[in-house]
């Protein structure tokens, strides 16, 4: 098989991430050890004996407080929170890896964009071509309150906002720089040649940047560009800029709907389609034997908090609280009204695989979900990954783990050696910048179909 699995470990610099619960595991050490580089200089060398293609940083700017209409619940039971920035940890990560990338989640709704720029081109000096963008929007009431807004910025116009703020991105990236304007011309007394350096001169409905960029041109110019949202506008949003794009659904054939959806609208754009990777959602419990995965499961299960899944689920704009009182039997309706995730409204309303009640979906959140998460021996494991892999068209996952770094351990340790054996996974990393390693047959830099190309300056003749 020629087409091999890219695979990311998906990570958050928080006490917990999407392990509900699961800080009350005698095994883990995240809520203890998260605030320590130590942690995780030793996770990224994991990562790298693992092959993993990169880790990725979710990232949140405020509190899940829309069930019942508290901040508790999630403070309580460490619900992304305490979280610290993970900019922070790359240099320390990219140092002891030769070959580990590194994609970081910032907003564009909350973060401006030339400051942003700096970071981005700082870390893709630093890590010599290893670094990435996760662009968002935003979904937390909280967040927007954080940072000034009464209420949050309508959904749609948010992804208006991220349209012009990746603009001026290419424009600090791209065009304000040319490749030869540091110079180290000591007769002339001329390090950096001004006439080679520009200002962008940036107005537009959102943002008025006059430049130049502040830093010199790394390996990649433009990070690689991550991506998330299966609305339609973040679809679109994501078939126009982004090279790697992250979907979810419940089955694989919805999967492959959106993956086929954002290759159709790429298309539309004038992108070549094989210029996008499509990553999907992997959770994984795996032991040596069926029995023993079977029994870290119902380990799991055990500590598992209702209430931080209700809490998280409210960043799709429903508060649970308000359905767990209603009649049971009543069908659970999509709202696209809400001004929250629209993707994580989908998950329990128009892209279930049938329609639920309240009283089906209120108790989704009382137990692990079996269906979500692969349980069992090696063999097993790979089996339903290869499954995945095949039946929805994605060329890659994010892996979540729920217990670290334990579960992280047993798939380097078990899984990965199944999926070399099978041709499916790497076993030696390409070279090059992280651009470089998933696309080989391209560049560094953006390619010529990519719209922040054609921000590119073309040098003078």
């Amino acid at each position: 098989m020629s087409k091999q699995i890219i695979l990311n470990a998906f990570e958050m610099n928080s006490s917990m991430h999407n392990s509900h619960g699961f800080w009350k595991h005698p095994e883990n050490k995240r809520h203890r050890r998260y605030k320590d580089l130590d942690y995780w200089v030793e996770l990224a060398k994991l990562l790298e004996k693992g092959k993993f293609d990169a880790v990725f940083f979710a990232d949140v700017l405020g509190i899940y407080d829309v069930y019942q209409k508290s901040k508790a619940p999630s403070i309580r039971d460490g619900l992304q929170v305490p979280i610290n920035d993970p900019a922070l940890l790359i240099s320390a990560m990219a140092n002891v890896t030769e070959n580990l990338s590194f994609a970081i989640t910032v907003s564009t709704t909350y973060e401006a964009p030339f400051g942003n720029a700096r970071r981005f081109s700082t870390l893709d000096h630093l890590t010599k071509g290893r670094i990435a963008w996760n662009v968002v929007t935003s979904y937390l009431p909280n967040a927007a309150r954080n940072f000034g807004l009464q209420d949050m910025i309508k959904h749609d116009e948010r992804y208006d906002i991220a349209d012009e703020y990746l603009d001026v991105s290419y424009k600090l990236w791209e065009q304000s720089w040319e490749d030869d304007a540091v110079v180290e011309d000591i007769e002339n007394n001329t390090l950096v040649d001004p006439a080679k350096v520009h200002e962008i001169n940036h107005e537009g409905h959102y943002f008025k940047v006059e430049g130049p960029h502040l830093s010199e041109p790394s390996l990649q110019r433009t990070p690689v560009i991550y991506q998330a949202g299966t609305s339609e506008k973040g679809r679109e949003f994501a078939a126009k800029h982004a090279e790697c794009i992250f979907v979810g659904g419940p089955t694989p054939e919805r999967i492959r709907y959106y993956a086929d959806d954002i290759r159709n609208r790429a298309e539309n754009h004038g992108r070549n389609p094989e210029n996008i990777k499509i990553i999907s959602f992997l959770s994984v419990i795996v032991a040596e034997t069926t029995e023993e995965a079977e029994q870290k499961f119902e380990e799991y299960n055990k500590m598992w908090s209702s209430d931080a899944a209700k809490a998280q689920y409210g960043a799709s704009g429903y508060d649970i609280a308000e359905y767990e009182n209603s009649d049971p039997d009543l069908p659970f309706e999509y709202k696209k009204s809400t001004e929250g995730g629209h993707y994580k409204a989908a998950t329990l309303t128009k892209d279930a695989p049938k329609k639920l009640t309240v009283g089906e979906v209120l108790n989704r959140f009382e137990s692990l979900d079996r269906n979500s998460i692969i349980v069992g021996n090696p063999t097993e494991v790979a089996d339903a990954i290869q499954f995945q892999f095949e039946e929805s068209g994605v060329d890659g996952f994010n892996l979540n783990h729920l217990v670290t770094p334990g579960d992280l351990e047993s798939f380097v340790e078990l899984v990965i050696p199944v999926l070399q054996e099978r041709g499916l996974y790497k076993t030696e990393y390409r070279k090059g910048t992280l651009r470089e390693k998933l696309f080989p047959q391209g560049k560094s830099i953006l390619p010529e179909d990519h719209p922040g190309s054609k921000f590119r300056r073309v040098p003078a003749k």
